[in-house]
């Protein structure tokens, strides 16, 4: 078995030092400005990646994470265990009774704040594919890509724009909060097929891969929750708390990640399912919870959001267009079919609006989204950033907007 030269090692501790060190100062200053932390870890990317350090201090940034091929691999395994373990987070928030709670309501919501971003992503990208920087891959396979990237919405960032609002326990808050985690199970079961047809290594058909991905979806929020309420008692019970339940629900999520990713569907798309049966247990407690988000989001987020920096020069793959066009796309689609969703659903113009401008958030998933569409070749260096920016912006003015929009109106 190989093992890091010692050289490696120093340099391996000293990129993960720089990396949490200027992520913990940035997420600071992003936060005292009102902004979500992740702002601020991906702009202490940019400045430790090639387009700040690399630019003006090319020779401290060959050193930092260039010289070293062994420790940048290293370094990779951490990452990818953040990307794991994020999503595990993200299914803990989803709260299905609550989905249950709001019925009818919230998959209208959901599922027009899915389909209309979804149509839109999907048939411009698909009729001006060389604008949105197709090369020589699969147009349908990029095009659906698209339309979910587009339809996505990050639900840790609604829970806490609506918090901030004081907007998380009213009728429409909590109408938000279920057609967004509606809208990411459907999201990252769509994800999850497209995954597999690029390059992951599956031998599974397209109908073989959508069964399993169901099926896998179905076991995990009926008999997988079933078995976890069983088990988790007696975690409580018998062994030390907290680090009974924090190393066994680490362990399950990357037995869980290791099942899908072996299917050919995604590690991500595993640990997201066991991170929702685990979360809907009433026997996983809050002050548990808030346990494994602090240790994920305060150690393992900032090194994903600071490593995004790391790959690509931001200025030179900047294209003010292709931005541009992004944005709208992002923008029309989620107010549209979300609001329209809301007003069918008995809300009023102003309200309506507000609930689109609260689904727009995308954050962190169209992020990691992006990135693994960019690893797999499904899209280039120019469109990712495009979608970073986007996923910045629509995180940074879903709450101002929202607050616009519902100005003079009831909160519900």
């Amino acid at each position: 078995m190989e093992s890091l030269s010692h050289q490696d090692v120093v340099n391996l501790f000293l990129q993960l030092a720089a990396m949490l060190l200027l992520a913990r100062v940035f997420a600071e200053i992003a936060q005292k400005f009102k902004q979500p932390a992740v702002v601020g870890e991906l702009l202490a990317g940019i400045i430790l990646g090639p387009t700040i350090l690399g630019t003006f201090f090319p020779g401290a940034f060959d050193y930092l994470f260039m010289s070293n091929p062994s420790a940048n691999l290293a370094l990779d395994g951490f990452v990818q265990i953040a990307v794991v373990l994020l999503l595990f987070i993200a299914g803990l928030e989803v709260e299905l009774h609550l989905v249950w709670s709001q019925g009818k309501s919230a998959l209208s919501i959901s599922l027009l704040g899915l389909v209309v971003p979804f149509i839109l992503g999907f048939i411009f990208p698909y009729y001006f594919s060389t604008f949105f920087g197709l090369a020589d891959g699969d147009r349908l396979l990029f095009s659906l890509f698209m339309g979910t990237a587009m339809s996505i919405t990050a639900l840790p960032v609604v829970v806490r724009i609506l918090m901030d609002m004081n907007l998380f326990k009213t009728k429409m808050g909590m109408l938000i909060v279920a057609s967004a985690m509606v809208n990411d199970i459907i999201g990252w079961l769509i994800f999850s097929v497209i995954l597999s047809f690029m390059g992951k290594g599956s031998s599974l058909s397209l109908v073989q891969t959508i069964g399993v991905t169901l099926l896998f979806t179905f076991f995990m929020l009926t008999l997988g929750k079933i078995i976890i309420n069983k088990i988790l008692p007696w975690v409580n019970k018998k062994l030390a708390w907290p680090g009974g339940v924090l190393s066994l629900s680490m362990a399950f999520c990357f037995l869980a990640a290791a099942f899908t990713e072996w299917l050919g569907i995604h590690s991500i798309f595993g640990a997201f399912l066991l991170g929702v049966a685990l979360g809907d247990s009433e026997h996983m407690s809050e002050r548990a919870k808030e346990i494994v988000h602090q240790f994920i989001n305060n150690i393992f987020a900032p090194l994903f959001f600071v490593s995004i920096g790391l790959k690509i020069n931001f200025f030179t793959n900047f294209e003010l267009l292709l931005t541009l066009a992004i944005l709208a796309i992002s923008f029309a689609g989620k107010i549209i079919g979300s609001g329209y969703g809301a007003y069918k659903g008995g809300f009023n113009i102003k309200e309506s609006l507000a609930v689109g401008f609260g689904m727009n958030a995308r954050g962190a998933m169209e992020i990691i989204l992006g990135l693994i569409a960019l690893e797999n070749g499904l899209i280039d260096e120019k469109l990712f950033v495009a979608l970073v920016v986007m996923a910045i912006i629509t995180s940074m003015t879903s709450g101002p907007l929202m607050k616009w929009a519902l100005k003079g109106s009831k909160k519900g």
